[in-house]
């Protein structure tokens, strides 16, 4: 028996491990370009991400031109369209278990659609349910609260029967501003400052992907 009929899952860095194999290597190659100074590591890049986040790192951190932030995302997407990253182990198989079980699969995630979407069909032979993803705009992507009103709408949940999972904060404000349980990817995120925030405000804090698969059923 599922303890959550609706599981609702970041993409990056909680399904796929997408920063190492796309975020990074394809933001590192914008800089060469457009700020030659910035030498980040990866571990700087995705603390980076947590505080202040990514939209404020391009703006505020960097000071992108709108014309420079186009270049940005031409470049992202360039990358993911010849990049595809795995799935962290075991996360597959807890998908498809889920999914046979009955449960409904929502990703709200800062990637594209056609990204999410693509990786799932790949890697788990299906698509989820529903998809959030950034093509939905300003104001409606987390941490907007949104993506989860919409699906408690739609399919008539409570707070209680969702489970957001994610490896970033926009996903926990997201989660707390609805009342939603909040399972902090801990696979995903070696980050030190992520993970001592999400030790303290998550509901529960996953070492690993067999951790979220014991939580599901009961």
């Amino acid at each position: 028996m599922l303890r959550y009929p609706c599981l609702v899952l970041d993409h990056d860095d909680t399904v796929v491990n997408s920063t190492p194999t796309i975020h990074y290597p394809s933001f590192m190659k914008t800089m060469a370009v457009l700020r030659p100074n910035i030498q980040w590591t990866l571990e700087e890049f995705m603390g980076y991400n947590f505080d202040p986040g990514f939209e404020a790192m391009l703006n505020q951190m960097l000071a992108l031109t709108p014309e420079e932030a186009l270049y940005q995302e031409k470049v992202w997407k360039e990358w993911c369209d010849t990049h595809h990253p795995d799935m962290f182990a075991g996360m597959d198989v807890l998908l498809k278990r889920y999914k046979q079980a009955g449960g409904i699969i929502c990703v709200v995630s800062h990637s594209s659609e056609e990204v999410i979407r693509w990786d799932y069909r790949h890697h788990c032979g299906f698509e989820p349910d529903q998809v959030f993803g950034w093509d939905r705009g300003e104001g409606k992507r987390k941490p907007s609260p949104w993506p989860m009103q919409q699906i408690m709408e739609q399919y008539g949940f409570a707070p209680e029967q969702l489970l957001m999972v994610d490896d970033l904060t926009p996903g926990f404000r997201m989660a707390e501003a609805c009342g939603v349980d909040f399972a902090f990817a801990g696979w995903g995120s070696p980050v030190p400052q992520v993970r001592e925030f999400m030790k303290k405000h998550s509901t529960f804090f996953l070492h690993q992907v067999s951790g979220l698969e014991e939580l599901l059923w009961v």
